[in-house]
C-alpha cells in the first residue's frame, strides 16, 4: 500500500472520529433527564381554627409548619405522608356562654396520609413531550390523626387528646430546577370531634355550629414549602418480554 493511500485512510479515520464525537456530544445535549420518584419537603405558613368559638376562616391566625415525604407513581398521581403542627387561638367563654376577656390556645401535632392528583403532567421540561410541564395545580384528600392540648389558659397546659380528621385541599407545584421545587398548599382538616377548644361550654354536641352542618371542628393551614427530589425512576425494558 502506497504512502499516499495510507495518508488518505488516516485522514478519513480522523474525519469519522470527529463526526462520531460531534454526534455523541449532540446526543448527550438532547438527553432527557431521568425523573425522580421520591421527594422530601418542608413548609411554613399560617393556620386557623373554625368552630364554636371562631365562625370564619383566617380569624386569630397563628403559625403552622411541617415536613413531608411524597412518592410519585406517575406524573399525575402521588401519595404524601406529612407531619405538621400549628397553634390555634379563640376567645374564652364561661359555662353560660358569655365571652370572657381572655383567649384559649391549643397546639396540634398532626400526621397525614393523602392521595394527590395533578391537573397537568408534572415533571422536568421534555422537548419530546409538550404535555409535561414544570408546574401544575393539584388536589388532595386522605386521613389524619391529631394530638392536641386539652386547653392552655394562662400558661397552664393539660394532657394531650387524640382525634381523627379528614385532610383535604388544593395547591400549586412549581419545579424551578431538575430536583428542587416550590409547593403552595391550602389544607383543611375536618375533625371527627367537637372538643378541640377544650372548653365544656363550646362542646356543642347536640346543636349545629352555625353553617357547620357536620357539627365538628375544622382547622386550616396555608403554607409555602421547598421540596427536593431523589431516587431515580427505574427505566422500563421494552424488549424484555420479547
Amino acid at each position: 500500500m502506497s504512502i499516499m493511500r495510507v495518508r488518505e485512510w488516516i485522514k478519513y479515520s480522523v474525519v469519522i472520529c470527529l463526526l462520531g464525537m460531534a454526534v455523541g456530544v449532540s446526543a448527550q445535549g438532547s438527553y432527557i433527564k431521568q425523573p425522580m420518584a421520591c421527594e422530601l419537603g418542608v413548609q411554613a405558613g399560617c393556620g386557623y381554627y373554625v368552630g364554636d368559638a371562631t365562625p370564619h376562616i383566617f380569624m386569630n391566625v397563628r403559625e403552622a409548619y411541617g415536613v413531608h415525604f411524597r412518592y410519585k407513581f406517575t406524573k399525575r398521581w402521588a401519595i404524601q405522608a406529612k407531619l405538621s403542627g400549628q397553634r390555634i387561638v379563640g376567645p374564652e367563654y364561661d359555662m353560660q356562654g358569655h365571652k370572657l376577656g381572655s383567649n384559649w390556645s391549643t397546639r396540634t401535632y398532626n400526621l397525614d396520609a393523602m392521595a394527590e392528583f395533578n391537573f397537568f403532567r408534572f415533571g422536568s421540561h421534555n422537548k419530546y413531550d409538550k404535555r409535561i410541564r414544570p408546574y401544575t395545580p393539584y388536589i388532595f384528600i386522605g386521613l389524619g390523626m391529631s394530638l392536641y392540648n386539652d386547653i392552655v389558659v394562662s400558661d397552664e397546659s393539660h394532657e394531650l387528646t387524640a382525634a381523627g380528621y379528614i385532610p383535604l385541599g388544593f395547591g400549586f407545584k412549581w419545579k424551578f430546577h431538575d430536583r428542587v421545587g416550590l409547593n403552595i398548599a391550602w389544607q383543611h382538616n375536618i375533625y371527627m370531634s367537637d372538643d378541640i377548644e377544650g372548653q365544656g361550654s363550646l362542646n356543642n354536641k347536640h346543636h349545629l355550629n352555625g353553617w357547620n352542618w357536620m357539627n365538628c371542628d375544622v382547622t386550616g393551614m396555608l403554607t409555602v414549602g421547598l421540596v427536593v427530589e431523589f431516587v431515580k425512576v427505574h427505566k422500563k425494558c421494552l424488549m424484555c418480554d420479547y
